[in-house]
């Protein structure tokens, strides 16, 4: 099965591609992790169209059986949150149109499975998950590694929810 963890937002969107072995071994392996960047001085239809087109190729590149986003939750910056929404209005759009199955995960949800805290901080997410995927390093971005941690929180729900295939 092939995970495709996504962070939302509209000047960048972190990417992360998890596979996970068969169910004897249950291994996660990184397959590719970054992110998706728009320039502030593009309209706002230019961002989610370059959103669209960039998850369009991960898509057609790794064939994902699940794409797992983070819920959007704003507490700060009210003014990013119609942007931000956009934003993962196109990316469910995308898969949608690739009939790809997506499950949404809070924050909280998200920290929990990766590092067993729900209010771990940006530094212990990206050591967990360079931990749990076996990496040389940790992701530098922030959006990577909440990605990676959308893909690891998804692979947990299917092993709870005892589930053996999609």
């Amino acid at each position: 099965m092939i995970i495709l963890g996504i962070d939302p937002g509209i000047a960048t969107v972190g990417y992360g591609i998890v596979k996970k072995g068969d169910e004897k071994t249950q291994k996660l392996e990184c397959l590719d992790f970054g992110t998706i960047k728009t320039d502030p001085s593009w309209t706002m239809g230019e961002r989610l169209k370059k959103i669209n087109s960039e998850l369009t190729k991960l898509i057609k590149q790794y064939k994902p059986n699940i794409l797992a986003v983070e819920k959007v939750y704003f507490f700060k910056n009210l003014k990013t949150a119609m942007p931000v929404s956009q934003a993962k209005g196109v990316i469910l759009f995308t898969a949608a149109k690739k009939k790809i199955p997506v499950h949404e995960f809070t924050p909280l949800q998200i920290k929990t499975a990766v590092t067993g805290y729900g209010r771990a901080d940006k530094k212990q997410i990206k050591e967990m998950v360079k931990i749990l995927l076996n990496l040389k390093e940790a992701p530098k971005s922030d959006d990577a590694a909440d990605a990676l941690g959308a893909a690891i929180c998804y692979s947990q729900f299917f092993n709870t929810m005892g589930l053996t295939s999609i």
